[in-house]
């Protein structure tokens, strides 16, 4: 019987768990042995069906030599950082689903993995239970990717889509998602761009092989957006989708951002609604393929966690970051990427072609809505300094 360690029995924890208990038969039928859950990792004991499981003393976990594996849902950078390191250094197999630690430590952790002839696996750390990392590593390996976009937050999308569908303002579809448990009390991470900002940078690390840090990368949310900009891009036949996005850039560069865009509605993108995520990728030989589903909640990620743990169990160690360099050279400001902008300003079309030439109108109502031609966006804010920009959008294309 192959045993497991849980590390914090919060929303994924408390998946894993559930999903070892209620799927004991086909896991066993797959793994070719039973797999149980022996303890669980708490600051404080509660009463539940685990509360036998529980400990509060990471030591007996990490000298137990039953426990092969370690999935760590405590989150965050600090206690999550020193568990994960001690496990792997114990040569256990760590499974997690932090996207906060991957992004910022994700390379040394699979150095440390490496050394140690273990598996350190995060496939639940983006897009939650949509397989995407493993084919990305795996089944696409023969690839150059070139690009990776998609909707890589669930709380942001749903509250774009109750904007869209029933006309609600950003601040009643935000208390909305609160209200469904779809959004945090203090939703930050997600509505600043913060969460999917973190999701970017673990598929940049793998897709280009090369460090790309959260430091480094411009992350914007929906907080600003106008019920008027929805509008006026579903007319013009747009979705205003929040994206994270990175690119191979000319030259060998690489870089990140993550912004709202519009995207054209007849693009699969436009269409994913509510908690669901997409993720869009694009290779020299396969050309563009999207992975679909919902990107968070207990069972989904922990489904993604347990097929990690399942992995480490039956193969040899192998590392999603294979090839992934810790030298963070070579990152290009997302501000050098050409696209076509979406600005509505407080002025007239005359006020707009001055600045820009030729541009496509999208609507005149006292203010002008309008598209650009594909510039950089440094060239897009120098244009637009002497007019008075009220919105800027990047356009998906």
């Amino acid at each position: 019987m192959s045993k497991i360690a849980i590390l914090g029995l919060g929303t994924v924890g408390t998946g894993v768990a559930k999903v070892v208990a209620e799927n004991a038969r086909q896991i066993e039928r797959k793994l070719g042995e039973p797999l149980s859950v022996k303890s669980v990792l708490v600051r404080h004991f509660k009463d539940g069906p685990y509360r036998q499981l529980m400990t509060d003393d990471f030591t007996t976990i990490e000298r137990d030599d039953e426990i092969r594996v370690v999935v760590e849902t405590i989150g965050g950078t600090e206690a999550a950082y020193e568990y994960t390191k001690r496990a792997l250094a114990a040569g256990k197999h760590v499974v997690t689903a932090n996207k906060q630690l991957v992004a910022e430590k994700g390379w040394e952790l699979m150095e440390l993995a490496q050394k140690n002839n273990v598996n350190y696996l995060f496939e639940a750390s983006v897009g939650g239970g949509i397989p995407v990392l493993h084919p990305l590593t795996e089944c696409l390996c023969a690839n150059r990717v070139d690009e990776i976009f998609g909707i890589l937050n669930g709380t942001t999308n749903y509250i774009l889509t109750r904007m869209v569908r029933t006309g609600a303002f950003f601040s009643d579809a935000l208390r909305e998602a609160q209200a469904k448990g779809y959004a945090e009390a203090d939703p930050t991470a997600d509505v600043q761009g913060i969460d999917a900002g973190r999701k970017i940078c673990i598929l940049a690390d793998l897709a280009f092989g090369a460090q790309v840090r959260p430091e480094d990368v411009p992350m914007e949310g929906i907080t600003k957006l106008s019920l008027r900009d929805v509008k006026v891009a579903q007319r013009a036949g747009y979705r205003i989708k929040l994206l994270g996005r990175c690119l191979r850039m000319p030259g060998g560069g690489r870089t990140a951002y993550v912004a709202p865009h519009l995207v054209p509605e007849e693009h699969p993108m436009a269409n994913v609604e509510d908690v669901y995520n997409a993720v869009a990728i694009r290779g020299s030989a396969v050309g563009e393929v999207m992975f679909y589903g919902r990107g968070a909640g207990e069972l989904p990620t922990a489904s993604a966690c347990m097929s990690d743990v399942m992995e480490s169990l039956r193969r040899s160690p192998r590392q999603e970051g294979l090839g992934w360099s810790g030298d963070a050279d070579g990152f290009v400001d997302p501000a050098e990427v050409s696209t076509r902008f979406y600005f509505r300003i407080e002025g007239s079309l005359m006020d707009a072609a001055m600045a820009f030439g030729q541009v496509e109108v999208l609507s005149e109502d006292g203010e002008t809505g309008f598209l650009t031609d594909s510039i950089p966006l440094r060239e897009a804010l120098e244009k637009s300094e002497r007019l008075n920009v009220l919105a800027r959008l990047r356009v998906l294309g």
